[in-house]
């Protein structure tokens, strides 16, 4: 149950960072300001529900691979949470795109391949 809910909520986060990018092209600064905090709301939706996840791998034999996943995770929130925030200030975000890519990636192996 954790599981499903951790892979709905980065989804969602996932989401609505495009939703944030998409309204602030639009000139739809409100909505896009908005739509920044339910995401900001979602972030804790993805530690409540990871946090939860790592607790149940800390009595198995994975447990430096879940916290390395756990850092790779929460690299992966701030990056988004970077380039929602360069986007809405109008500063180049391309930097920002790159390390959301790589760090969602690297979380991905880890989560999906690895444990």
């Amino acid at each position: 149950m954790n599981t499903h809910l951790h892979i709905t909520a980065w989804v969602l986060a996932l989401i609505l960072l495009l939703v944030v990018v998409i309204l602030h092209k639009q000139g739809k600064a409100k909505g896009a300001k908005i739509t920044q905090m339910i995401l900001r709301l979602d972030y804790l939706l993805i530690l409540y529900s990871g946090g939860s996840l790592l607790g149940m791998f800390f009595s198995g034999p994975n447990v430096t691979m879940a916290i390395i996943k756990t850092l790779a995770g929460i690299w992966t929130i701030a990056a988004i949470e970077m380039v929602g925030i360069k986007t809405v200030k109008d500063k180049p975000a391309g930097g920002m795109w790159i390390q959301l890519v790589v760090a969602l990636v690297v979380t991905l192996i880890l989560g999906f391949v690895v444990l």
